[in-house]
């Protein structure tokens, strides 16, 4: 049976930055071919925006589907449903597929969805990424435009819930397998740092709190976190099963279109010789990240005594491992890459990857 194509669901109110961030994506892919499900609606017209940083290797115009009927949540079976359906049919698959959500939406109907018939079997949710107005939430209002959340709520005649914002964040952190503290250059570094711990408190174990400006995340660090959240919906528990209704363009997202690289984050190379014990050596990885606040990391393992190379890839504490190929005539050595937020004690960490 082929693998799965992996979907990342991306949430968050009105004005946080979900645009912002799946355009930066788009622009940074590394050749992944993703496709895109929008859950406008209204006049927003966001398409056209998406496209600007979307060459066709990445997306092309039929890569993007606009659902303009309202929240997604409230029109699971009526949109999302045939949408899906539809893309999975096409000859041409995508590696990847991004659903922004509304919002107002809650993502625990949508994540449900996924055990659709039809639907289970060839598409896996690979995350669920809440991005978060940093300054909003840091001045306790989760929206940084609330008249414009109401007047997008009152617009859509689909919308079967009326859920106060205070607690469809709630729900939103609830479901998130990553958190996106947003907007990060109109906080202190010190306030960044409050919100961020106190929203890791909030979150379920193993959940990554990220901070990030502009939405300039790595999408190595966004995609392929290989949730399977659909899965695990017991964990997901929705604090009230009502609904909700926005969108995300974000007014002063295109104040600053210029170079915010990604500066908050870092990556860097560990190199070491054989490894004896493959079990204990995926052990040591997980303490390693666990001891560092290392958000990915990636590579390739040589064993000794086996002529495959063995691929390791850790989302947080949970390390995967599978082995690959032959490595021939390349040289047998351990390899790997470490990713997280600026500031890693690389020489630390390279000793205890080492050891």
């Amino acid at each position: 049976m082929p693998a799965k194509i992996p979907a990342t669901v991306v949430t968050g109110f009105l004005g946080a930055g979900k645009t912002t961030l799946i355009r930066h994506m788009l622009q940074n892919a590394q050749g992944k071919k993703i496709a895109l499900i929008i859950n406008e609606f209204g006049d927003l017209g966001v398409d056209g925006d998406i496209l600007k940083g979307c060459g066709d290797e990445v997306c092309t115009e039929d890569d993007i589907v606009e659902l303009s009927n309202g929240c997604i949540c409230c029109t699971v079976a009526d949109d999302f449903i045939p949408t899906m359906e539809a893309l999975l049919a096409r000859t041409d698959k995508p590696d990847h597929i991004v659903i922004e959500t509304s919002g107002l939406a809650l993502p625990q109907p949508l994540v449900r969805a996924f055990n659709w018939p039809g639907i289970s079997t060839k598409v896996t949710v690979d995350g669920v990424v809440t991005v978060v107005d940093g300054r909003a939430v840091h001045d306790g209002q989760f929206a940084h435009n609330i008249a414009a959340v109401d007047a997008q709520r009152a617009q859509d005649e689909n919308l079967d819930h009326e859920t106060p914002l205070s607690e469809l964040f709630e729900d939103q952190i609830a479901c998130a397998d990553m958190i996106v503290v947003n907007k990060t250059d109109l906080l202190a570094a010190s306030e960044a740092d409050a919100l961020s711990s106190k929203l890791k408190t909030e979150s379920r174990d193993g959940v990554q709190v990220v901070k990030a400006a502009m939405g300039a995340l790595p999408v190595d660090v966004l995609l392929g976190q290989g949730i399977g959240a659909e899965g695990d919906l017991a964990a997901r528990h929705e604090v009230h099963h009502h609904h909700h209704h926005d969108d995300d363009h974000d007014e002063d997202d295109h104040d600053h279109e210029h170079a915010h690289g990604h500066d908050e984050f870092e990556s860097f190379i560990v190199t070491r010789g054989e490894i004896a014990d493959a079990n204990a050596f995926a052990q040591q990885v997980a303490d390693v990240i666990r001891a560092n606040g290392i958000l990915r990391l990636k590579g390739f393992v040589a064993i000794a005594g086996k002529p495959m190379r063995l691929t390791l890839q850790a989302v947080g504490p949970r390390v995967d491992t599978y082995f690959d190929q032959p490595f021939g005539d390349a040289l047998r050595e351990t390899r790997l890459v470490v990713i997280g937020e600026a500031g890693l004690d690389q020489a630390a960490i390279a000793a205890a990857l080492q050891a």
